[in-house]
């Protein structure tokens, strides 16, 4: 079954095309990555999915309930972090909702607190726990650990990876960064000239970056994104260095 159907979708500023006759199928629980250039059309295409962006050429089919996790956490300051997780929910509900979808992102002791109080990585944890609160059949994160600190952005990823193992919602994960691509979805499509290029099979693949396929997979996106992998260059180049500090004739 497909929790998301795009067919033909086109979409253009002015003289500017963004989106040319794109095509796109998410099965459901399936965790997708989509990287590209800045400006390539991947938010576009991501609020157009959300319901943010009209639908002027082409057609999409996605479940009613959705939820998106922007780069910002947009909170709201004036409401306790509870009651920031509970935005929608029938009264009846929105406390308990909320505690325990704070115990799941582990700010369960943090349902009092006034979003200015937060660090950027809880503030983005109170956003994801309002997002699932809702247990949406389709989960959209644009670009959501752009603004974390390296440290914090591992935590995370563990973190989304044992949600969507819980919550099973069909993801698109919109994000710049490969490595990020690679180690949270089952597919990472390339979305180039308004069309998604290719794509590279990432399911039961990638245990860590140890994994040889890893770096192929990851030469390979990059490649089609037009940037160079350095990264077997430093690594000749160090072993370079090595090999000649060795004294010669093993003294």
């Amino acid at each position: 079954m497909s929790a998301v159907t795009v067919r033909g979708l086109r979409r253009a500023f002015g003289s500017h095309v963004v989106l040319e006759r794109l095509d796109l199928t998410i099965a459901d629980s399936e965790f997708v990555a989509l990287v590209g250039r800045s400006g390539g059309g991947k938010t576009t295409l991501l609020r157009t999915l959300a319901g943010l962006d009209p639908v002027t050429e082409g057609s999409i089919e996605v479940p009613a309930l959705r939820s998106v996790v922007f780069q910002e956490p947009r909170l709201l300051p004036w409401r306790r972090v509870w009651q920031n997780v509970s935005l929608g929910l029938p009264r009846s509900r929105r406390r308990d909702e909320a505690t325990r979808a704070l115990a799941e992102v582990g700010l369960a002791d943090h349902a009092q607190a006034w979003p200015l109080t937060l660090s950027g990585g809880e503030a983005q944890r109170v956003a994801l726990a309002r997002a699932l609160v809702r247990e949406p059949e389709l989960l959209l994160l644009d670009e959501p650990f752009g603004a974390l600190d390296a440290l914090t952005r591992i935590h995370m990823h563990h973190l989304v990876r044992q949600l969507h193992e819980r919550h099973r919602p069909a993801v698109l994960l919109v994000t710049h960064d490969v490595d990020e691509a690679l180690e949270l979805a089952d597919r990472v499509i390339v979305l180039r000239d308004g069309r998604l290029d290719e794509q590279v099979e990432t399911r039961e693949l990638f245990d860590d970056r140890r994994d040889p396929r890893f770096e192929q997979a990851r030469a390979r996106l990059l490649g089609l994104l037009g940037v160079a992998d350095t990264s077997a260059a430093d690594t000749s180049a160090a072993d370079t260095s090595a090999a000649e500090s060795q004294p010669v004739g093993g003294q």
